[in-house]
């Protein structure tokens, strides 16, 4: 394991759900080579759980606070976690 990978585990509020939130995420993260996935949750923000070098996790957070362009984000709220490697692409899970 890369010493310089982590998990990023980020909630984003604001008008993030049915303005393909989840696909703006899925796209970027494949592009930045990350694994884990996005879901909305049923109190309208979308959950993203991410895992890959630190510099791309980054990446994703700073677009994440912007979002694609008919979002309106409000906050992200996030937390850094260890590395698990559990994850083997990046993938829309269901609501919840």
């Amino acid at each position: 394991m890369n010493e310089d990978n982590k998990r990023l585990n980020a909630t984003v509020i604001g008008r993030v759900q049915g303005v393909s939130f989840r696909y703006f995420v899925v796209e970027l993260a494949e592009s930045l080579s990350l694994r884990g996935w996005v879901r909305n949750r049923w109190n309208g923000s979308v959950e993203v759980t991410a895992e890959g070098s630190y510099l791309n996790l980054e990446t994703l957070l700073q677009a994440l606070r912007e979002g694609p362009p008919m979002a309106r984000v409000d906050d992200v709220c996030f937390e850094w976690q260890p590395y698990s490697g559990e994850f083997s692409d990046f993938q829309v899970k269901n609501t919840t």
